[in-house]
Order: structure tokens, then C-alpha cells, then sequence
């Protein structure tokens, strides 16, 4: 799976935060994010935390023949692994161009460096030789692999035990750690990688970049030092010329982080063993901080309730007695209600609005009813003169109370006036043809 490119508008961001010299993550041009180490329950298993880059670090150690042009020496062998889990861009059991340019470096770093005593490593010269291998898994990648794999690998050396041996003629004989206490490697110096990415042809600087940031430079420069300040190797890679004033400014930062992260080293390793000494707990369980609901929890405590209605007789014959003085509620508004000291409440304001409603509601109806009345009083003198029973049964009032006697009578009586409003204008006509049928 490829990566997901950057867009043109990231880019632009990425770039112009840079020259105005700010970083996504807070940090300042020259600033190391956070390092934490953690180590395992079994010497030699250490992860590094740089930022948000993890990698695992594992030795082991067995028994071999050594090399034909170097007899005594044992030998050294580091094996960096990039998973799809640390970032989908990975392809599984396939070694790309950065795999292999990354396992060259650790070997430089390391090997070349000569910083561990590999002619300790001898058991019978010739026949048998301990073989060192450094397994280092990338968990979660967010720029800088190379930094954060070279300070695990150094911590994983210097955190590894291998078994005791001893020759006896001919016969070797293997301890375990029940037997005999396992034996440190031989560490001369701790050789450190530190990266510096360069963005717009040289012209700008950053130490420690981050995987966006990575994705736009234009070049990367790693400079590999002891606390001694002795550059073990050197690398540039991207196709930028430098300037000698700019590689040794870098070699001067270098140093600097170099001295820091040694000293970072050296206190876990110390912290450590003192844990293992003192029989504390140690390991990958204990150093990760739980993120867990219970992480917290407490410990029962038992409770004795035995004398628990003496105590709170005590307690209230000590308490201060009540107040007698009540408040009473205040109601701004019929139609409200309020509980202890409160506030005026927003109802009243509602039940005003609807008295409202209400008041011109009644006073339209009252006028048209009046009116309604005026016409059917006209409406009978006349028909009375003619001494006639009237039946008024298409009385349109009397058929919507009949037909529809549940609905609300307010909304009955709009209805009906508004029907008789429609049919004002044809009042006259309907009264003759009464007075008609009333002749006959």
C-alpha cells in the first residue's frame, strides 16, 4: 500500500511554518522531542519512545564458529525490521531502499565503531565464539527512524547479560543464571545518531524531524557521536551541497544531544538495576502506565458499624439547631411556581403573552357575536309578522355542533363566523325565499 501523498496546500504549510521558524508539534528549530525508555522483564529487551516513534529492541546470544580472518573475535550482527504495523506504506517481506539504507547505517554506527570489545566475546579461539544479534522492530513510525533505532540499540547492548561460560581442556560449560550471575557486554562508547533536514537548498535547518516533515525536505544529514565528541560516522543523503560552516555547526548540535541523551541512557540503565536489586517490580507491564477505569482503584477498608446510632446522636446534639425562620416563596405571576429562593421564572412572561392572545381573542369574538345577534333578531321580527312556524334546520351553526360536538367550542364558533362572514352578501336573497314559503 502506498503512502498518502501530501497535498499542495499541506506542503505550502509545512513550508512556510518553517521559514518563519515554527513546528507543528510546539517544538523550536534545535529541540529533540521526548525520549523514554522502558525496559523488559529479560535483560536486553528495551523500547524507545521518541515522540510518537516506538521501536522494540531484543539481543540474544548464542554460541558459533567464528570467521576464518578473525578467529577471536566474536561477531556482531543488526537486524532493523519495518512492519506494517508502525505504517501502512511498509510492505511485508520485501527490503526497500530505506530498509537497506537504514541497516547500513546501524552497522557503521555500531559496529565500525568498534564500540563494543568484540575480542571479549572469544571462548576458544578458533572453535567457538559468542554471536550477538540485535533485533529491532519499528512499532509506530513518525519520522526520524534512524535516531530513535540507533539509541535502542546501544540501550539494548548495554541492558544485555549473556550466560557464563568456562573452559575446562577441550570441554566448554554454558551456566544458567540460577548458577552463575550472566555477564555484561564490553561497552566502550555509546555512539548516537542525531538527524538534521534541510528544506529549501540548505537555507533551513531542523533537528529531530518528524514524518510530515521528512515527506518535504529537501535533505538529511546524520552525524553519529559519543559524549567524547568524536563523530563515529557520517552520513548526507538528498542530493544538497553543504557548506563546511554548515556541517560543523551540526557537529556542534550534535554533541550537545549527544551528552543529553547518554545521560538519559545511563540513569534508566541505573534505575534499573536498582529496581531488579531491591526486588521491586520491573518490566513492560509495570513501566507502561495504565490508561485503564481501575487504575485507580482503592483498596477495601473494613468499616465498624457497631456503634453507629451513639455517633450520630453525638453528632446532632453537637450540630446547631435550625434557623426558625422559613422563607417564603414569592410567586411574580399566577400560573408560576418556585421552590426556596429562586429567580423569577421565565413562565410568567408566557402566561402574559397568552393573557394577551386570550384578551383580543375575546373582544373579536364578542363584537361578531354581537353582530351575529343584531342580524338574527332582524331575522325573526321579520319572520314573525307572518305568524308561521320556523324550522331553522340548515342552520350551518347547528349542523357543525351536532356533527362535531368534542371539538373545542372556541374554535367552533371561528368557524361558523367565518362561514357566515363568506356568505354575507347573500343574507337578502335567503330571507325572501323564506318569507316565500312561510306565504304559501
Amino acid at each position: 500500500m502506498k503512502e498518502t501523498p501530501l497535498s499542495n496546500c499541506e506542503r505550502r504549510f509545512l513550508l512556510r511554518a518553517i521559514e518563519e521558524k515554527k513546528r507543528l508539534d510546539g517544538r523550536q528549530t534545535y529541540d529533540y522531542r521526548n525520549i523514554r525508555i522502558s525496559f523488559g522483564t529479560d535483560y536486553g529487551c528495551c523500547i524507545v519512545e521518541l515522540g510518537k516513534t516506538r521501536v522494540l529492541g531484543q539481543v540474544s546470544c548464542e554460541l558459533v564458529a567464528p570467521k576464518l580472518n578473525r578467529a577471536t573475535e566474536g561477531i556482531l550482527f543488526f537486524n532493523l525490521e519495518l512492519s506494517q504495523m508502525a505504517a501502512p506504506a511498509f510492505e511485508p517481506g520485501r527490503q526497500s531502499d530505506l530498509l537497506v539504507k537504514l541497516n547500513r547505517l546501524l552497522e557503521r554506527c555500531l559496529r565500525n565503531s568498534k564500540c563494543i570489545d568484540t575480542e571479549s566475546l572469544c571462548v576458544v579461539a578458533g572453535e567457538k565464539v559468542w554471536q550477538i544479534r540485535v533485533d529491532l522492530h519499528l512499532l509506530n513510525h513518525d519520522g526520524n527512524i534512524i535516531d530513535a533505532a540507533s539509541v535502542a540499540a546501544i540501550v539494548a547492548l548495554c541492558h544485555f547479560r549473556r550466560p557464563d561460560v568456562s573452559v575446562q581442556g577441550d570441554e566448554v560449560t554454558l551456566y544458567t543464571p540460577e548458577e552463575r550471575d550472566p555477564v555484561p557486554l564490553s561497552i566502550h562508547h555509546m555512539p548516537i545518531c542525531v538527524s538534521f533536514a534541510f528544506f529549501q537548498q540548505g537555507t533551513y535547518l531542523l533537528v529531530d524531524p518528524n514524518e510530515r516533515e521528512e515527506r518535504v525536505m529537501d535533505g538529511l544529514l546524520v552525524i553519529a557521536m559519543n559524549k567524547h565528541r568524536e563523530i563515529c560516522t557520517i552520513q548526507s543523503s538528498g542530493g544538497i551541497m553543504l557548506l563546511k560552516d554548515q556541517v560543523l555547526r551540526c557537529s556542534k548540535i550534535a554533541g550537545v544531544k549527544v551528552a543529553e541523551i547518554t545521560e538519559l541512557i545511563q540513569k534508566a540503565l541505573e534505575n534499573d538495576q536498582k529496581v531488579r536489586k531491591e526486588g521491586g517490580k520491573f518490566g513492560f507491564a509495570e513501566s507502561i502506565a495504565n490508561q485503564r477505569i481501575t487504575a485507580f482503584k482503592m483498596e477495601k477498608a473494613s468499616i465498624d458499624t457497631s456503634d453507629v446510632e451513639e455517633k450520630a446522636e453525638e453528632i446532632i446534639a453537637e450540630a446547631e439547631p435550625p434557623s426558625e425562620v422559613v422563607s417564603k416563596p414569592v410567586l411574580w405571576t399566577p400560573g408560576t411556581a418556585q421552590i426556596g429562593e429562586g429567580v423569577e421564572n421565565s413562565w410568567g412572561d408566557l402566561e402574559d403573552s397568552e393573557k394577551e392572545d386570550d384578551d383580543e381573542g375575546g373582544s373579536d369574538e364578542a363584537i361578531i357575536l354581537d353582530s351575529i345577534k343584531m342580524d338574527t333578531g332582524i331575522e325573526v321580527s321579520d319572520i314573525g309578522s307572518q305568524d308561521a312556524p320556523i324550522i331553522l334546520s340548515d342552520s350551518e351553526e347547528e349542523e357543525m355542533i351536532i356533527l362535531e360536538p368534542d371539538k373545542n367550542p372556541k374554535k367552533i364558533r371561528t368557524q361558523t363566523i367565518s362561514v357566515k362572514q363568506e356568505k354575507a352578501p347573500n343574507k337578502k336573497p335567503v330571507k325572501r325565499r323564506k318569507k316565500k314559503r312561510a306565504a304559501n
